[in-house]
């Protein structure tokens, strides 16, 4: 995956071109945000973090998104497991590295807060990494879904509960619940949950 940012404390160009468009999903529909650069984001629709789409340029042809809806389509398929549209996603430079080590983590693969925070070089940061996971703005490009807590609760997702239990599920990691307490039952590829 290249992930074309450079990371930067300072808030993005309001005047940079950026293009949208909404793809449908098993899971529901997606907008995806493109800047001249790469993949500026990935929110379903219903998320309360979705952005405004003011300002930016409605899209069917713009080549960042096509290839993002593409390998999106391919990975909920089950015929790809990692990325590579180009990402430049806007946040701190502590985000920027938390999202580097979610990319990390390959498909299947769980991590709690408190190992992504050891992996970070922040052994005592596992809220600060939990804030960082939350406002990831690429939602399964930078799979912040495979963050669970250290004794595999389900915990939180920005998407909604029942979308990170059938991303995990899609990857092999069951959970019977959706309650953010539910832990984890079994490894391996379960079957497609749509």
């Amino acid at each position: 995956m290249t992930y074309a940012t450079v990371v930067s404390n300072k808030p993005a160009d309001p005047n940079e071109r950026l293009t949208y468009r909404d793809m449908p999903t098993p899971l529901g529909d997606m907008r995806l945000v493109a800047s001249p650069k790469g993949l500026r984001g990935a929110w379903f629709t219903d998320q309360a973090l979705l952005p405004s789409a003011e300002g930016w340029i409605l899209s069917e042809s713009d080549a960042i998104l096509e290839q993002a809806r593409h390998e999106l389509d391919e990975w909920f398929a089950g015929r790809r497991r990692t990325f590579d549209v180009p990402l430049d996603p806007v946040g701190t430079a502590f985000q920027h590295q938390v999202w580097h080590a979610l990319c990390d983590l390959a498909f299947g693969v769980l991590a709690s807060y408190g190992e992504l925070a050891r992996t970070v070089g922040r052994p005592k940061g596992a809220q600060a990494v939990g804030g960082a996971v939350g406002r990831n703005p690429i939602s399964i490009i930078i799979p912040c879904h495979r963050v669970i807590g250290a004794d595999t609760a389900l915990t939180g997702f920005g998407g909604g509960l029942p979308r990170k239990q059938a991303l995990l599920a899609h990857e092999g990691n069951l959970y019977r619940s959706r309650n953010p307490r539910a832990r984890r039952v079994c490894d391996g590829q379960a079957e497609l949950p749509w």
